[in-house]
């Protein structure tokens, strides 16, 4: 990859306190998800599930926001129906497709777990607009 411009001593400080005050986040929530017993890819697929319109809940959906192949999708939300935190319906137009929705014991999960991350993203928030300032 190449690039014009050249970076100061500036650009790298802030990429780099750009890059650490990500991974606390992170490291944040996958410390909270492992608290309520949830891995942080299933605290992904959930918020993920939850997010999404209902008519486009799918396998193929929690593929695409968590960066997965489809049978890694797959195997992640038969582990989620296992710990009765998904279910699968079929969908109205495509019966061959199945639509997933959250249970009961997921959305109680997923709404102290939310609420706790957005705490703490209010709490970063000026630290992350002054590192984004740096960037122009």
């Amino acid at each position: 990859m190449t690039n014009s411009v050249a970076l100061t001593d500036e650009d790298y400080i802030a990429l780099a306190d750009f890059r650490h005050a990500l991974r606390r986040f992170q490291a944040f929530s996958e410390a909270n998800a492992t608290n309520v017993g949830l891995t942080p890819q299933q605290h992904q697929a959930l918020l993920a599930i939850r997010a999404a319109s209902p008519a486009e809940v799918t396998v193929g959906i929690i593929a695409e926001r968590l960066i997965l192949k489809p049978h890694s999708a797959t195997g992640l939300v038969d582990r989620l129906e296992a710990l009765e935190l998904v279910t699968r319906h079929e969908a109205s137009v495509d019966r061959r497709r199945a639509m997933l929705r959250l249970t009961p014991k997921a959305e109680t999960m997923l709404a102290a777990l939310s609420a706790t991350h957005c705490e703490e993203i209010r709490r970063l928030k000026p630290l992350l607009a002054d590192l984004l300032a740096k960037f122009g």
